[in-house]
């Protein structure tokens, strides 16, 4: 009797235990779901694809932000075209996500695609490119950078460098730039063009500069050497400035010039946008002269302004990441604090 009596105790104590374990799990499991209001987020996110090592950066960050906020990412890579893009938000509505993200390729041809997500009641983020629309109501928020302001620090920095190095045109008596644009109808190459032209005709001395040759390097490295050796063949002796609308092109282009016998940074003053590791090293080897920074750590401000619009806080229009300029003299300093 005894026997049984201390058995029947021991098993009414682990009933008890795990009784009491499997409410405090409760709880935790109730605090946690309330904590993020019950029910995981879930975005649908179109990438461009992988063309640099800036769109690489881009990519992680997202990535990483998304895990970090608790975010279930549903990643979308369109491989540069504008119809798998359409085809993922498709998708994406067709789930039911909770919001969609997307960096358009190009500005224009959305409309149709975010008006179905309006109607099903998707929010939309821009991210990082700029899309133009019938009904800017379309999408609520854009994250990203200034690619016109961009642009404007490009030309500036130029004119600024050519007067303090006291730098004279190699044929001519004015300053011959090529130009490496970005894919063509993307925002970002439109307002990088558009806003180094601006500068460059408010500046006093701008009769000075000419572009002799501007053409797409679709933002990849490989095309940005194959046009500048285009533009070598002709104009070998004439061009005194590259300016790349990112830094793979740039770096493509470096190739290209030292395979033409001229030294890059010296003969030809190169200027970039980005700000990656490779430009930096690049500077710190001699072969160019100064990146302006277009940041591509956005995930974590595209996550935070994802939970506000869910939560029906009001966002700006408008939300640019912070961004600077970095010359040949900053780069070795500088490169180690890089995170891209």
């Amino acid at each position: 009797m005894k026997k049984i009596i201390s058995l029947l105790l021991a098993i009414s104590l682990l009933v008890l235990a795990v009784g009491c374990g499997g409410g405090d799990q409760a709880k935790k499991d109730d605090a946690k779901a309330a904590s993020s209001g019950g029910k995981q987020i879930t975005m649908g996110f179109s990438q461009i694809g992988a063309e640099s090592e800036w769109r690489t950066a881009h990519t992680e960050s997202i990535k990483s932000a998304a895990k970090a906020a608790g975010i279930n990412l549903q990643f979308s890579d369109a491989q540069q075209k504008q119809e798998n893009q359409i085809k993922a938000i498709r998708s994406f509505i067709a789930q039911g996500v909770d919001i969609i993200a997307f960096v358009p390729i190009v500005e224009t041809g959305w409309d149709t695609v975010l008006k179905e997500a309006k109607d099903a009641k998707i929010p939309v983020i821009v991210v990082d490119r700029d899309v133009k629309l019938s009904d800017e109501s379309l999408y609520i928020a854009k994250i990203g950078t200034d690619s016109v302001a961009e642009g404007k620090k490009v030309f500036n920095w130029i004119d600024e460098y050519m007067k303090k190095e006291n730098k004279q045109p190699r044929s001519g008596d004015k300053f011959n730039i090529v130009v490496l644009e970005g894919t063509v109808g993307s925002s970002v190459a439109i307002g990088r063009a558009n806003g180094f032209k601006e500068a460059m005709a408010a500046a006093p001395d701008a009769a000075k500069y000419t572009i002799l040759a501007s053409q797409t390097g679709e933002f990849t490295r490989q095309k940005g050497q194959e046009v500048m050796e285009s533009f070598l063949k002709s104009d070998r002796d004439k061009i005194d400035i590259l300016f790349a609308h990112n830094d793979d092109m740039a770096l493509g282009a470096i190739q290209a010039i030292e395979a033409a016998g001229l030294k890059p940074g010296k003969d030809i003053t190169i200027i970039s946008i980005d700000s990656v590791k490779g430009m930096f090293q690049a500077m710190i080897d001699g072969k160019a002269n100064c990146t302006v920074e277009c940041n591509p750590l956005q995930g974590d401000i595209l996550m935070e302004t994802a939970k506000k619009i869910l939560n029906k806080e009001e966002v700006p229009k408008n939300v640019y990441v912070e961004e600077g300029i970095f010359p040949a003299d900053v780069a070795a300093k500088t490169l180690p604090e890089r995170k891209y």
